[in-house]
C-alpha cells in the first residue's frame, strides 16, 4: 500500500486565549514567541492509520505539508512516528492560501509523486476548523472520499470504512484509490520511540515549489482566494452587571421591566 498523508502545522490548541495576539490590520494570528507549533491532532491520526496500515499491509508513508518556517520540525515528528519520507510545498506563491488553494497545491504534489492507493488527512485542521481540503483534494483527483473515519480495513483491491454520524456510525466500502479523512474517535496517535527521533533527527526532505508542481498562480495564493477574512478579532466576555432596586418586590420587578423595555433590540 502506497499511502500519502497530508499534515498541517497548528499553534497547540491547548494553549490558553491569553497566549494568543491578532494582528487587526493583517487578520493575522501573532504567534507567541519561543512556542513551538504542533502537527494538528486530526492529522497525526493520519499518520497514526496509514502506519498501522502499513504494518498490517506492507508498504510505504509519504507525507506531505505547505511549508512554513515551523514545518520541518513538524516533519521530523511524522518521520519519528514511522513515516518513509516527506515533501515540504513552500512558495510564495502559496502564502495566504485559503483551503480551496490549499487541496489544488496539494493535489499537484500528489499528482507528481505518481502513483498511490490511499490519501489520509485529519478531518479539519485544528486552528480554523473549516473541515474541507480533504474533500476539494478528492474532487480534484476524481477519487472516492469517506470523512470523519474512525477506523480502516484493507480488502481486496477496496477499504472497509467507519465514518462517524450524529446518531452513531456509517461503514462503506469503497474502492482504491480513495481518499480519508480521520476523526478523534480511532484512538490515540502513537508517541515516537527514541530510534525513530534519532533518525527523523537526520532525515533530509525535498522542497518543492510552484514550478516544480506545474501550479497555475491563479489557482494559489490570496488572489486564488473564494473566501474573505472580512475581520479576525479576540471575543471579549466582560459582561456589566446593574443592579435594581425598589420598596418592595412589585416596585423592583417594575423598574426592571422598564430598563428591559428601554434596551434598544
Amino acid at each position: 500500500m502506497d499511502i500519502i498523508v497530508c499534515i498541517k502545522p497548528v499553534l497547540d490548541p491547548e494553549l490558553p486565549p491569553l497566549k494568543f495576539a491578532v494582528d487587526g490590520k493583517k487578520n493575522q494570528v501573532i504567534p507567541p514567541e519561543g512556542m513551538p507549533f504542533l502537527m494538528s491532532p486530526y492529522d497525526a491520526l493520519a499518520v497514526e492509520a496509514a502506519l498501522r496500515v502499513k504494518e498490517a499491509k506492507g508498504g510505504k508513508v509519504t507525507v506531505l505539508t505547505l511549508g512554513t518556517k515551523y514545518t520541518e520540525e513538524v516533519m521530523r515528528k511524522a518521520i519519528a512516528m514511522g513515516a518513509d519520507e516527506g515533501f515540504i510545498l513552500t512558495d510564495p506563491a502559496f502564502e495566504d492560501s485559503d483551503g480551496f488553494a490549499t487541496a489544488y497545491i496539494l493535489t499537484q504534489a500528489i499528482k507528481k509523486i505518481g502513483s498511490f492507493d490511499m490519501i489520509l488527512c485529519g478531518r479539519q485542521a485544528a486552528d480554523w476548523d473549516v473541515g474541507m481540503v480533504g474533500s476539494a483534494m478528492a474532487e480534484y483527483l476524481g477519487i472516492p472520499v469517506v470523512i470523519r473515519a474512525k477506523s480502516i480495513e484493507v480488502l481486496d483491491g477496496k477499504i472497509k470504512v467507519e465514518r462517524v454520524v450524529m446518531n452513531g456510525s456509517e461503514v462503506f466500502e469503497v474502492a482504491l484509490p480513495a481518499l480519508v479523512t480521520m476523526s478523534n474517535e480511532m484512538g490515540q496517535a502513537r508517541i515516537p520511540a527514541g530510534r525513530g527521533i534519532i533518525m527523523a533527527a537526520k532525515k533530509q526532505f525535498q522542497k518543492w515549489g510552484a514550478a516544480d508542481l506545474g501550479a497555475e498562480a491563479s489557482k494559489t495564493g490570496a488572489a486564488a482566494a473564494r473566501n474573505n477574512l472580512i475581520k479576525l478579532f479576540i471575543p471579549s466576555y466582560q459582561r456589566t452587571c446593574e443592579y435594581v432596586t425598589g420598596k418592595d418586590p412589585a416596585e423592583a420587578a417594575a423598574l426592571l421591566a422598564e430598563k428591559i423595555l428601554a434596551i434598544k433590540p
